[in-house]
């Protein structure tokens, strides 16, 4: 009884996985050929922003471009291993242990199925795969482990780690030379190189401030400026709702006056909060003398209408 589920689960996994391998295979066609036309739209764009001189926003759309033809070289290595694995599913069919020349092809699908979310059928693919070998395989393979043969370029065209500046500069020396742009790239080559620099240089620390990072000097300069351009605030007076104009520097108010008019201040919102409550009981007054009077009126109107009837 026992070999004829064996040979009934052997003819259901093997009619499985063809269907799926057979499905991914087409689907990954035409997300190749949707990815291509969008990449060259996105590259014809790029050239655009080159020539008119918009270099930053061409910096941010190259990442995108790299991305898309990442994906697009991790489809066309996934194709060849569906069609390679495609070719061997009686040999898997028949051994218990993964085979040795298919393990890279499998393991590549398998760590590729949760980061192609394009193409769900390698994620059955990757079910099957963990019903024949277990899901200590299938661990293994996602978390990279040692020997676990997943291919390094699939690895690396599907990670999600921004790309390096010196891949941004080449891409977009290749959108200009492919467009006929006569681009100089000096200047984007200087800000893709000095940024980390700049970074770690507008925040260093200095050992008479303590840990805490400092603010260039320009900066410094700058905020002292405002500080001296910017004119004191007057507080208003109580009982006032006007909006006093703003007063000169040369007629600033001393330090003393200001810290009078703080002082005073709490007992101005204390004297708006008494008004507040006062104004609210005379509303509240008002609103039960209003509802007397509806009672009262709506009993007169109750009781003539029971003597005329």
């Amino acid at each position: 009884m026992s070999l004829l589920n064996q040979l009934f689960n052997r003819g259901v996994f093997g009619a499985k996985c063809k269907t799926s391998l057979n499905l991914a295979i087409s689907r990954i066609k035409l997300l190749q050929n949707k990815r291509d036309a969008q990449t060259k739209h996105m590259r014809k764009e790029i050239a655009q922003f080159l020539q008119a001189g918009q270099e930053a926003i061409a910096r941010i759309r190259v990442e995108h471009v790299i991305r898309e033809q990442n994906i697009w070289a991790a489809y066309e290595i996934l194709e060849l291993f569906c069609e390679f694995i495609l070719a061997r599913v009686p040999i898997i069919e028949n051994q218990r242990e993964c085979p040795t020349e298919l393990q890279e092809a499998i393991a590549s699908i398998i760590f590729a199925a949760p980061r192609c979310s394009d193409v769900p059928d390698l994620l059955h693919i990757k079910n099957l795969f963990n019903t024949k070998y277990g899901k200590e395989f299938v661990s293994a393979v996602s978390e990279l482990r040692p020997d676990s043969g997943v291919n390094r370029t699939i690895i690396e065209k599907l990670s999600v780690s921004a790309p390096s500046p010196e891949v941004k500069l080449k891409v977009l020396k290749e959108i200009a030379r492919e467009h006929n742009l006569e681009w100089d790239s000096s200047n984007a080559e200087a800000e893709l190189s000095k940024r980390h620099e700049d970074l770690l240089g507008s925040f260093k620390s200095s050992n008479s401030d303590g840990p805490y990072p400092t603010l260039p000097n320009d900066i410094k300069r700058e905020s002292q400026r405002l500080q001296l351009l910017k004119p004191p605030s007057k507080i208003p007076a109580s009982g006032t709702n006007e909006i006093q104009p703003s007063i000169k520097h040369d007629n600033a108010v001393p330090d003393s006056d200001v810290k009078r008019e703080t002082r005073l201040q709490p007992s101005d919102i204390f004297e708006r909060a008494r008004a507040a409550l006062a104004s609210a009981e005379r509303a509240t007054a008002s609103a039960r003398a209003a509802a007397e009077l509806v009672n009262v009126k709506y009993g007169s109107l109750k009781s003539e209408e029971g003597k005329s009837s």
